[in-house]
Protein backbone atom coordinates (compact mmCIF):
# COMPACT_ATOMS: atom_id res chain seq x y z
CA UNK A 1 0.00 0.00 0.00
CA UNK A 2 1.32 3.44 -0.60
CA UNK A 3 1.55 5.85 1.60
CA UNK A 4 -0.60 8.58 1.96
CA UNK A 5 -0.94 12.05 4.24
CA UNK A 6 -4.23 11.62 4.10
CA UNK A 7 -4.84 7.89 5.78
CA UNK A 8 -6.22 8.13 9.13
CA UNK A 9 -3.80 5.25 9.83
CA UNK A 10 -0.89 5.57 11.21
CA UNK A 11 2.81 6.00 9.03
CA UNK A 12 5.13 5.53 11.03
CA UNK A 13 6.60 4.63 14.69
CA UNK A 14 8.23 8.27 14.81
CA UNK A 15 4.57 9.46 13.49
CA UNK A 16 3.08 7.28 16.33
CA UNK A 17 5.24 9.31 19.18
CA UNK A 18 4.47 12.50 17.42
CA UNK A 19 0.77 11.84 18.10
CA UNK A 20 1.07 10.10 21.71
CA UNK A 21 2.52 13.89 22.91
CA UNK A 22 -0.60 15.23 21.48
CA UNK A 23 -3.32 13.49 22.55
CA UNK A 24 -5.52 14.59 25.35
CA UNK A 25 -5.11 13.09 29.12
CA UNK A 26 -8.14 12.94 29.87
CA UNK A 27 -12.14 13.91 29.01
CA UNK A 28 -11.85 17.68 29.86
CA UNK A 29 -9.44 18.22 27.39
CA UNK A 30 -10.74 15.46 24.48
CA UNK A 31 -12.30 17.56 22.15
CA UNK A 32 -15.73 16.73 19.63
CA UNK A 33 -17.61 13.80 19.95
CA UNK A 34 -20.18 15.23 22.77
CA UNK A 35 -22.29 13.04 22.90
CA UNK A 36 -19.73 9.95 23.53
CA UNK A 37 -17.92 11.93 25.73
CA UNK A 38 -21.12 13.15 27.90
CA UNK A 39 -22.51 9.24 28.06
CA UNK A 40 -18.57 8.05 29.07
CA UNK A 41 -18.64 10.46 31.53
CA UNK A 42 -21.38 9.26 33.30
CA UNK A 43 -20.40 5.77 32.63
CA UNK A 44 -16.85 6.58 34.38
CA UNK A 45 -18.30 8.45 36.99
CA UNK A 46 -20.95 5.09 38.23
CA UNK A 47 -18.18 2.96 37.79
CA UNK A 48 -15.85 5.03 40.25
CA UNK A 49 -19.34 5.64 42.91
CA UNK A 50 -19.49 2.46 43.04
CA UNK A 51 -15.63 1.53 42.90
CA UNK A 52 -16.04 -1.35 40.33
CA UNK A 53 -14.08 -1.80 37.13
CA UNK A 54 -15.83 -0.35 33.78
CA UNK A 55 -18.09 -2.77 31.44
CA UNK A 56 -16.21 -4.10 28.37
CA UNK A 57 -16.35 -1.14 26.01
CA UNK A 58 -16.33 -1.78 22.14
CA UNK A 59 -14.95 1.54 19.90
CA UNK A 60 -15.96 1.48 16.49
CA UNK A 61 -15.49 4.19 13.53
CA UNK A 62 -12.78 4.50 11.11
CA UNK A 63 -9.30 4.87 11.48
CA UNK A 64 -7.75 8.01 12.87
CA UNK A 65 -10.86 9.34 14.93
CA UNK A 66 -9.42 8.85 18.79
CA UNK A 67 -10.23 5.03 19.45
CA UNK A 68 -6.69 4.30 21.04
CA UNK A 69 -6.94 8.19 22.48
CA UNK A 70 -10.02 6.95 24.16
CA UNK A 71 -8.64 3.80 25.99
CA UNK A 72 -6.16 5.77 27.01
CA UNK A 73 -8.21 8.61 28.94
CA UNK A 74 -10.22 6.10 30.34
CA UNK A 75 -7.13 4.76 32.06
CA UNK A 76 -6.25 8.03 33.33
CA UNK A 77 -9.82 8.77 34.33
CA UNK A 78 -10.01 5.34 36.53
CA UNK A 79 -6.44 5.93 37.95
CA UNK A 80 -5.78 2.25 36.46
CA UNK A 81 -2.93 1.04 34.04
CA UNK A 82 -3.20 0.31 30.39
CA UNK A 83 -2.12 -3.10 28.40
CA UNK A 84 -2.43 -2.37 24.68
CA UNK A 85 -2.00 -4.56 22.18
CA UNK A 86 -3.32 -5.62 18.25
CA UNK A 87 -5.55 -8.23 17.14
CA UNK A 88 -2.99 -9.83 14.76
CA UNK A 89 -0.36 -9.99 17.77
CA UNK A 90 -2.16 -12.64 19.46
CA UNK A 91 -0.89 -15.55 17.75
CA UNK A 92 -1.45 -18.33 20.82
CA UNK A 93 -3.46 -18.34 23.68
CA UNK A 94 0.00 -18.63 26.07
CA UNK A 95 0.46 -14.50 24.62
CA UNK A 96 -2.52 -13.71 26.35
CA UNK A 97 -2.69 -15.40 28.95
CA UNK A 98 0.55 -13.56 30.33
CA UNK A 99 -1.36 -10.31 29.79
CA UNK A 100 -4.28 -11.04 31.42
CA UNK A 101 -2.51 -12.82 34.68
CA UNK A 102 -0.72 -9.24 34.98
CA UNK A 103 -3.87 -7.64 35.29
CA UNK A 104 -4.20 -5.79 38.38
CA UNK A 105 -8.58 -4.95 39.64
CA UNK A 106 -9.60 -2.06 37.35
CA UNK A 107 -6.71 -2.78 34.67
CA UNK A 108 -7.41 -1.68 31.04
CA UNK A 109 -6.76 -4.38 28.32
CA UNK A 110 -7.11 -2.46 25.20
CA UNK A 111 -7.13 -4.49 21.93
CA UNK A 112 -6.86 -2.65 18.38
CA UNK A 113 -7.77 -4.01 15.30
CA UNK A 114 -10.06 -6.90 17.50
CA UNK A 115 -11.92 -7.62 14.56
CA UNK A 116 -8.75 -9.69 13.50
CA UNK A 117 -8.26 -12.14 16.23
CA UNK A 118 -7.89 -15.54 15.54
CA UNK A 119 -10.37 -18.02 16.35
CA UNK A 120 -8.43 -19.75 19.00
CA UNK A 121 -7.56 -16.15 20.88
CA UNK A 122 -10.98 -15.18 21.30
CA UNK A 123 -12.76 -18.21 22.47
CA UNK A 124 -9.39 -18.00 25.05
CA UNK A 125 -10.72 -14.46 25.75
CA UNK A 126 -14.76 -15.61 26.35
CA UNK A 127 -14.45 -16.55 30.52
CA UNK A 128 -12.35 -14.27 30.62
CA UNK A 129 -14.22 -10.84 29.53
CA UNK A 130 -17.47 -13.25 30.91
CA UNK A 131 -16.16 -14.71 34.50
CA UNK A 132 -13.00 -13.19 34.74
CA UNK A 133 -11.25 -16.41 34.63
CA UNK A 134 -9.45 -18.41 32.02
CA UNK A 135 -9.32 -22.51 31.51
CA UNK A 136 -5.49 -23.56 30.91
CA UNK A 137 -4.82 -26.06 29.32
CA UNK A 138 -1.27 -28.06 29.91
CA UNK A 139 0.52 -31.22 28.84
CA UNK A 140 -1.09 -33.44 26.20
CA UNK A 141 -2.92 -36.21 25.73
CA UNK A 142 -3.25 -38.56 28.34
CA UNK A 143 -1.63 -36.03 30.44
CA UNK A 144 -3.33 -33.25 29.75
CA UNK A 145 -4.88 -30.88 32.51
CA UNK A 146 -6.90 -27.79 32.82
CA UNK A 147 -5.97 -25.25 34.95
CA UNK A 148 -8.77 -22.43 36.18
CA UNK A 149 -6.93 -19.20 36.53
CA UNK A 150 -9.32 -16.58 38.35
CA UNK A 151 -8.61 -13.02 36.78
CA UNK A 152 -9.08 -9.64 38.63
CA UNK A 153 -12.06 -7.96 37.38
CA UNK A 154 -10.36 -5.67 34.56
CA UNK A 155 -12.07 -3.60 31.72
CA UNK A 156 -11.28 -5.06 28.25
CA UNK A 157 -11.64 -1.77 25.46
CA UNK A 158 -11.92 -3.46 21.71
CA UNK A 159 -11.50 -0.76 18.48
CA UNK A 160 -11.98 -1.79 15.47
CA UNK A 161 -12.78 -0.01 11.86
CA UNK A 162 -14.96 -2.84 10.71
CA UNK A 163 -17.25 -3.91 13.89
CA UNK A 164 -19.31 -6.38 10.83
CA UNK A 165 -16.49 -8.82 11.07
CA UNK A 166 -16.76 -9.36 15.34
CA UNK A 167 -18.51 -12.48 15.49
CA UNK A 168 -21.27 -12.00 17.65
CA UNK A 169 -20.28 -13.83 20.42
CA UNK A 170 -17.38 -11.55 21.14
CA UNK A 171 -19.45 -8.36 20.53
CA UNK A 172 -22.41 -9.48 22.66
CA UNK A 173 -19.52 -10.17 25.70
CA UNK A 174 -19.28 -6.12 25.41
CA UNK A 175 -21.56 -4.32 27.57
CA UNK A 176 -20.84 -0.97 25.99
CA UNK A 177 -20.33 0.23 22.20
CA UNK A 178 -19.37 3.84 21.15
CA UNK A 179 -19.47 4.43 17.28
CA UNK A 180 -17.12 7.25 16.71
CA UNK A 181 -17.77 9.45 13.65
CA UNK A 182 -15.97 11.76 11.42
CA UNK A 183 -15.28 15.70 13.33
CA UNK A 184 -16.76 18.50 12.06
CA UNK A 185 -14.64 21.26 10.81
CA UNK A 186 -15.11 23.48 13.86
CA UNK A 187 -14.15 20.46 16.16
CA UNK A 188 -10.63 20.36 13.78
CA UNK A 189 -10.17 23.66 14.13
CA UNK A 190 -10.31 23.70 17.87
CA UNK A 191 -7.74 19.97 17.77
CA UNK A 192 -5.63 22.47 15.68
CA UNK A 193 -4.90 24.61 17.80
CA UNK A 194 -4.41 23.15 21.12
CA UNK A 195 -1.70 20.68 18.48
CA UNK A 196 0.11 24.08 17.52
CA UNK A 197 0.00 25.25 20.78
CA UNK A 198 1.60 21.95 22.31
CA UNK A 199 4.45 22.18 19.26
CA UNK A 200 4.90 26.18 20.04
CA UNK A 201 3.91 26.71 16.11
CA UNK A 202 2.34 30.24 15.95
CA UNK A 203 -1.17 29.64 14.02
CA UNK A 204 -3.87 31.66 13.02
CA UNK A 205 -7.47 30.88 13.60
CA UNK A 206 -7.79 31.26 9.88
CA UNK A 207 -4.63 28.89 9.17
CA UNK A 208 -6.26 26.29 11.59
CA UNK A 209 -10.03 26.22 9.21
CA UNK A 210 -7.92 25.71 6.25
CA UNK A 211 -5.72 23.10 7.79
CA UNK A 212 -9.13 21.52 9.04
CA UNK A 213 -11.42 22.06 6.14
CA UNK A 214 -8.87 19.61 4.15
CA UNK A 215 -8.12 17.15 7.25
CA UNK A 216 -11.13 14.34 6.25
CA UNK A 217 -12.96 14.55 9.45
CA UNK A 218 -9.94 12.90 10.95
CA UNK A 219 -7.90 14.80 14.15
CA UNK A 220 -4.97 12.13 12.90
CA UNK A 221 -5.07 13.68 9.75
CA UNK A 222 -5.22 16.78 11.12
CA UNK A 223 -2.04 16.58 13.44
CA UNK A 224 -0.19 15.46 10.53
CA UNK A 225 -1.35 18.06 7.73
CA UNK A 226 -0.20 20.55 10.80
CA UNK A 227 3.22 19.07 11.27
CA UNK A 228 3.34 19.74 7.22
CA UNK A 229 2.09 23.03 6.84
CA UNK A 230 4.62 23.65 9.96
CA UNK A 231 8.25 22.98 8.06
CA UNK A 232 6.74 24.49 4.98
CA UNK A 233 6.44 27.59 6.97
CA UNK A 234 10.04 27.43 8.71
CA UNK A 235 11.52 26.81 5.09
CA UNK A 236 9.21 29.15 2.96
CA UNK A 237 8.08 31.81 5.31
CA UNK A 238 8.86 32.93 8.88
CA UNK A 239 7.74 30.21 10.88
CA UNK A 240 4.06 31.39 11.35
CA UNK A 241 1.47 29.48 10.05
CA UNK A 242 -0.81 31.23 7.34
CA UNK A 243 -3.83 30.87 5.58
CA UNK A 244 -2.00 31.44 2.50
CA UNK A 245 1.19 29.37 3.94
CA UNK A 246 -1.16 26.45 5.02
CA UNK A 247 -2.83 26.59 1.45
CA UNK A 248 -0.12 26.58 -0.92
CA UNK A 249 1.70 23.73 1.31
CA UNK A 250 -1.33 21.74 1.12
CA UNK A 251 -1.32 22.09 -2.73
CA UNK A 252 1.84 20.88 -2.55
CA UNK A 253 1.37 17.88 -0.89
CA UNK A 254 -1.69 16.79 -3.21
CA UNK A 255 -4.60 17.54 -0.88
CA UNK A 256 -7.20 20.06 -2.21
CA UNK A 257 -9.52 21.86 -0.59
CA UNK A 258 -12.08 18.72 0.16
CA UNK A 259 -9.09 16.43 1.31
CA UNK A 260 -8.63 14.52 -1.21
CA UNK A 261 -5.68 13.23 -2.07
CA UNK A 262 -4.28 11.78 -5.42
CA UNK A 263 -5.82 8.51 -5.16
CA UNK A 264 -9.25 9.70 -3.90
CA UNK A 265 -9.17 11.82 -7.18
CA UNK A 266 -7.95 8.63 -9.59
CA UNK A 267 -10.49 6.40 -7.97
CA UNK A 268 -13.23 9.07 -8.66
CA UNK A 269 -11.92 9.78 -12.19
CA UNK A 270 -11.77 6.03 -13.41
CA UNK A 271 -15.54 5.66 -12.12
CA UNK A 272 -16.79 9.15 -13.94
CA UNK A 273 -15.28 8.31 -17.34
CA UNK A 274 -13.59 4.78 -17.76
CA UNK A 275 -16.95 3.49 -16.15
CA UNK A 276 -19.29 5.99 -17.02
CA UNK A 277 -20.47 6.90 -13.26
CA UNK A 278 -20.77 3.46 -12.14
CA UNK A 279 -22.41 1.18 -10.80
CA UNK A 280 -18.74 -0.47 -10.93
CA UNK A 281 -17.73 -3.32 -7.90
CA UNK A 282 -14.80 -2.70 -6.11
CA UNK A 283 -12.81 -5.78 -7.08
CA UNK A 284 -12.97 -4.09 -10.41
CA UNK A 285 -12.28 -0.99 -8.82
CA UNK A 286 -9.12 -2.53 -7.06
CA UNK A 287 -7.65 -3.93 -10.23
CA UNK A 288 -7.97 -1.09 -12.57
CA UNK A 289 -6.29 0.86 -10.04
CA UNK A 290 -3.80 -1.77 -8.67
CA UNK A 291 -5.08 -1.41 -5.50
CA UNK A 292 -5.53 -4.01 -2.44
CA UNK A 293 -9.61 -4.06 -2.10
CA UNK A 294 -9.53 -3.52 1.81
CA UNK A 295 -7.32 0.04 1.23
CA UNK A 296 -9.77 1.08 -0.92
CA UNK A 297 -13.20 -0.01 1.83
CA UNK A 298 -11.29 1.10 5.14
CA UNK A 299 -9.29 3.99 4.00
CA UNK A 300 -10.89 5.79 1.06
CA UNK A 301 -14.40 4.96 0.32
CA UNK A 302 -15.50 6.06 3.92
CA UNK A 303 -14.94 9.68 3.41
CA UNK A 304 -16.23 9.74 -0.01
CA UNK A 305 -19.43 8.43 1.12
CA UNK A 306 -19.29 10.45 3.75
CA UNK A 307 -19.64 13.72 1.70
CA UNK A 308 -21.52 11.89 -0.94
CA UNK A 309 -18.54 11.91 -3.92
CA UNK A 310 -19.56 8.35 -4.13
CA UNK A 311 -22.54 6.08 -3.63
CA UNK A 312 -22.79 2.23 -3.00
CA UNK A 313 -25.85 0.36 -4.61
CA UNK A 314 -25.82 -3.08 -4.45
CA UNK A 315 -24.78 -3.38 -8.40
CA UNK A 316 -21.86 -1.35 -7.12
CA UNK A 317 -19.92 2.03 -6.68
CA UNK A 318 -21.76 4.89 -8.70
CA UNK A 319 -19.83 8.36 -8.48
CA UNK A 320 -21.84 11.80 -7.72
CA UNK A 321 -22.46 14.47 -9.95
CA UNK A 322 -21.16 16.77 -6.95
CA UNK A 323 -17.84 14.65 -7.14
CA UNK A 324 -17.87 14.89 -11.01
CA UNK A 325 -17.83 19.11 -10.66
CA UNK A 326 -15.32 18.77 -8.56
CA UNK A 327 -12.87 17.16 -10.90
CA UNK A 328 -14.20 19.43 -13.26
CA UNK A 329 -15.56 16.93 -15.54
CA UNK A 330 -18.93 16.01 -16.98
CA UNK A 331 -21.53 13.67 -15.12
CA UNK A 332 -21.95 10.47 -16.97
CA UNK A 333 -25.59 10.15 -18.67
CA UNK A 334 -28.26 7.68 -18.23
CA UNK A 335 -28.41 5.90 -15.07
CA UNK A 336 -26.34 8.35 -13.56
CA UNK A 337 -28.67 11.56 -14.64
CA UNK A 338 -31.30 9.29 -12.86
CA UNK A 339 -29.78 9.02 -9.66
CA UNK A 340 -28.13 12.62 -9.32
Amino acid sequence: MRDRVVTGSSLNSDEESTQLSLRPQTLREYIGQKELREKLEVTLNAAKARREAVEHILFYGPPGLGKTTLAHIIANEMDAKVYATAGPALKRSGDLMGILTNLKEGDILFIDEIHRLSPVIEEFLYPAMEDFKVDFVVDKGAFAKVINVPLKRFTMVGATTRAGMLSAPLRDRFGIYYHIDFYPPEDLQEIILRSAGLLESRIDTEAARTIASRARGTPRIANRLLRRVRDYADVKGDGTITAEISARALDAEGVDERGLDDLDRKLLKIVIEYYKGGPVGIEALGATLNEEIDTLVDMVEPYLLKIGFIKRTRQGRMASAEAAAHLGLKPAGGEQEKLF
